[in-house]
């Protein structure tokens, strides 16, 4: 087979002989990649074009849902894509990191974007600033996506997740990409990536595949475009140089390979828990993709005195691993990713010999393989007794099951020797002393661009050594490129354009959806508690009536909430200090404040969801007035799981004042914010009304009903949500379904068109039993209000529904509004 490209939109077949991919287990052809003919100035052109103004015009928060909508995609299908990773000489556990890791990579970086991005497509960042004394001048930091397209160039190791930790902070922050996998395990990355096409929820020109030789494509790249590299630091430094690169405003990333260490603490002795797990460590960090990771352990620090116990239990614990066919569940290391790179690592081994003393040459049997077929590798362990002297361990990295120990007297020299290895990726320390970790940590950080610490304390938890985390930064200075990928939304930075943006309060609240202290406020007589989340503006504001603090409030608030300070409560003890006498507690002038701001009314707003940035500055005494200005600051939009109303958060810019107009206190309080629901509500007078439109010959936009049936239908659902009905009558609903089902209930998703009534037996047909629509109108109203009441005298009371199981009251509405609005939609009448 031989896979194609996808360009421009259209999928295009290399015209030339291509490469050939091996099977790494048998050596049987897999499939050819061949990129010779492609035009790779139109791929990029296109990307620029209709891939950036797509992405670009999708904000955050939906580019969020994109994301995650793309991952559940992929793994309803991932069976296939791990029948493809075993061909790379993959284990399922390491098949399982680079494949269900891909996939957590876009679902982090989802949640991520809705709990933190805004419903915008730019991202204002950080605070704003004062620029003038008095405020009307200011100015604030906006990102928008960059004007280009992102070339991005993985290595074999992570077919799948080299793509997709890439993809997720690229597409999250707007720009598209070409993404060219290693010819290596590409026939893996292109199938994930057809699927990805396949999806629909890619917007086109968002992602395009070259599958093979690069080519020429970086001689089109140009300002405004970025480059993403991950592979050897030698060839990143080459395409680093390349004119139109470095001479050009193209943004280059590099992450390399490198020399990664792990130091044995001096307090882990053998017998102790942190022996046994830095053994284990290194062990998996040496055989997990056949050591085939750029951040794999490849030189082992240990205290002078304990490297021949080191050499012994780790080549104990190298013995005891299967290596062979992938497929075969005994196997617990697989092949390299082929015969050329089993060709490369065998030479670093040769350089390496040629300084240091090889200790331990694994000599295990294959499991269901062959050395001569398959690009099988054995675990190697060196001795470098002089790494003080000895560089080569320093300087070569094997990319493969190849590690080497070095000795070390102090912390000083453990953190010495991690640094020799001139900026690594990951640095780890397992030790139980916090004094050891502290300074060793401190000594390396400048040449690692992550260090993790493992002990008994975080072992059941810890993620381990080699493996980065989307919300933590992954790269390394030096030798690992000098690059940084992933950590959380910093990720995102690399693609976007930061602007400032300066001028009056008003200007910067238009440009920015944020508002800004001192710009119009918008008054109406509607409070703002009472508006939907959809209905809330930028700038809708409240000006409170005044309270006049009193010495029985400042009391009586020491009382309730305990706190005693002596500025509240001692007038005696005020001499010295910057108050003249006993002051009103900062939190009573919070809690005074919302008491004015806030609605007793029952409306949208759920519940207080936090508090921000509380700052208090002049006190208010016995018998100062104070008066709120509540404006809103910010809306998120919030993604909602479960059993939650859809909602969004408000944030409220609260400003209180004195009777002399001087602010004593600025806040920002945080509200959940119900969204308008899409159903109708369920209230007799309501229905009655809607009905009015309804008459015997008023067409059904879909299904079968006639009006008179379709008002019957709905009083008999209604009665049974308050009725008898029994789930020993009904096939069970499983419980993990059911759950489902139920949550659904809160979702602002409606019943699809041609849903089956579950009472309604196959080949029965709804008979008419009133005489008349009228009729019938008249019952279903009678029906509505007995509902209503029952739940009002019975708000504990739940029923069984057949299709959503035993409903309460408030998930028994829910259905019942999602009901009327579907059969109400049906005959055109919403």
């Amino acid at each position: 087979m031989k896979l194609k490209n996808y360009i421009a939109g259209r999928w295009v077949e290399g015209n030339g002989e291509g490469i050939p991919l091996f099977n790494a287990v048998n050596d049987d052809l897999v499939a050819i990649s061949d990129t010779a003919g492609l035009d790779f100035e139109e791929a990029l052109d296109y990307g620029r074009t209709l891939g950036y103004k797509n992405l670009s015009s999708m904000t955050f928060y939906d580019r969020g849902q994109m994301l995650k909508n793309v991952a559940l995609y992929l793994a309803e299908r991932k069976k296939k894509y791990y029948e493809l990773s075993y061909k790379t000489g993959a284990t399922h556990a390491d098949s399982w990191v680079d494949i269900e890791g891909g996939f957590g990579t876009f679902f982090a970086y989802s949640g991520l974007a809705k709990r933190m991005l805004p419903n915008t497509t730019f991202w204002v960042d950080g605070d704003t600033q004062k620029l003038s004394a008095n405020g009307t001048f200011i100015g604030a930091h906006i990102l928008t996506p960059s004007e280009g397209v992102s070339v991005q160039i993985n290595a074999y190791n992570f077919p799948v997740w080299g793509m997709l930790e890439k993809l997720s902070t690229s597409l999250l922050a707007g720009v598209p990409a070409v993404v060219k996998p290693s010819p290596f395990g590409s026939y893996l990355t292109y199938e994930v990536f057809k699927d990805m096409i396949e999806s629909g929820f890619l917007p086109e020109g968002a992602i395009q595949l070259v599958c093979g030789d690069p080519g020429n494509i970086l001689d089109f790249v140009q300002d405004g475009d970025s480059v993403l590299f991950t592979g050897s630091a030698s060839t990143g430094r080459k395409l680093k140089s390349l004119p139109n690169i470095s001479g050009g405003a193209v943004r280059f990333n590099m992450e390399a390979d490198s020399l990664n260490c792990s130091i044995l603490g001096l307090d882990a002795k053998p017998g102790t828990p942190e022996f046994d797990l830095f053994i284990k460590e290194v062990r998996n960090e040496m055989t997990t993709k056949a050591g085939q990771k750029c951040t794999s352990i490849r030189r082992i620090i240990v205290p002078e005195d304990l490297v021949g116990d080191v050499q012994n239990a780790l080549s104990k614990a190298l013995d005891q691993v299967k290596i062979g066919n992938p497929l075969s569940r005994e196997t617990r290391m697989g092949s390299l990713v082929g015969k050329q790179q089993f060709d490369e690592v065998f030479r670093k081994i040769e350089i390496l010999k040629s300084e240091t003393e090889l200790i331990y040459d694994g000599k295990q049997d294959l499991v269901d393989a062959s050395f001569d077929s398959g690009a099988f590798m054995t675990p190697k362990l060196f001795l470098n007794d002089s790494p003080f002297t000895k560089n080569i361990s320093h300087d070569v990295e094997a990319f493969g099951p190849v590690s080497t120990i070095m000795p070390y007297k102090d912390a000083e020299e453990a953190a010495a020797l991690a640094k020799r290895g001139k900026g690594s990726l990951v640095g780890s320390i397992v030790s139980h002393d916090e004094k050891f970790v502290a300074e060793t940590a401190w000594r390396m950080a400048s040449q690692h661009g992550r260090i993790f610490v493992l002990n008994r304390d975080s072992a059941k938890e810890s993620t381990g050594h080699g493996s980065p985390l989307p919300t933590m930064m992954h790269g390394g200075p030096g030798r690992a490129g000098g690059g940084e990928e992933m950590g959380g939304l910093n990720g995102l930075h690399f693609f976007l354009q930061k602007t400032a943006i300066q001028g009056s309060p008003d200007i910067v609240t238009a440009i920015t959806q944020l508002y800004q202290q001192g710009a119009e406020k918008k008054y109406s007589d509607k409070h703002p508690f009472q508006k939907y989340f959809e209905e809330v503006e930028v700038g809708d504001s409240l000006e409170t009536a005044g309270r006049t603090v009193t010495d029985a409030d400042i009391v009586n608030f020491s009382n309730v909430s305990w706190d005693h300070f002596y500025a509240h409560t001692d007038a005696t003890s005020l001499t010295g200090t910057i108050f003249d006498k006993t002051v009103a507690h900062g939190y009573f002038i919070l809690s005074a404040a919302a008491g004015l701001f806030v609605s007793g009314k029952k409306g949208p707003v759920i519940a207080n969801y936090g508090l921000e940035n509380a700052s208090f500055f002049k006190p208010v005494y016995a018998g100062d007035t104070i008066t709120v200005y509540l404006t809103a600051k910010e809306k998120i939009n919030k993604g909602v799981k479960g059993r939650n109303i859809p909602s969004g958060v408000v944030k409220w810019l609260v400003e209180v004042v004195n009777q002399r107009d001087e602010v004593v206190c600025v806040a920002t309080i945080l509200t959940l914010v119900a969204k308008q629901s899409p159903f109708i509500d369920l209230k007799a007078k309501n229905v009655e009304k809607i009905l009015k439109g309804l008459t015997e010959s008023t067409p059904a936009q879909f299904g079968t009903m006639t009006p008179q049936l379709m008002v019957e239908h709905l009083e008999e659902v209604v009665r049974n949500g308050f009725g008898d009905l029994q789930s020993t009558d009904f096939p069970e609903i499983p419980e993990l379904h059911l759950e489902k089902l139920q949550d659904w209930l809160y979702s602002n998703k409606e019943i699809q068109q041609g849903a089956h009534y579950p009472l309604l037996k196959e080949g029965d047909v709804l008979q008419a039993k009133y005489k008349n629509l009228s009729e019938a109108k008249d019952r279903l109203a009678e029906a509505v209000k007995e509902f209503l009441v029952y739940y009002r005298e019975n708000g504990q009371a739940e029923h069984f529904h057949p299709r959503f199981g035993l409903l309460n009251k408030e998930m028994m509405e829910l259905f019942q509004r999602k009901h009327f609005t579907y059969h109400f939609k049906q005959f055109g009448l919403l």
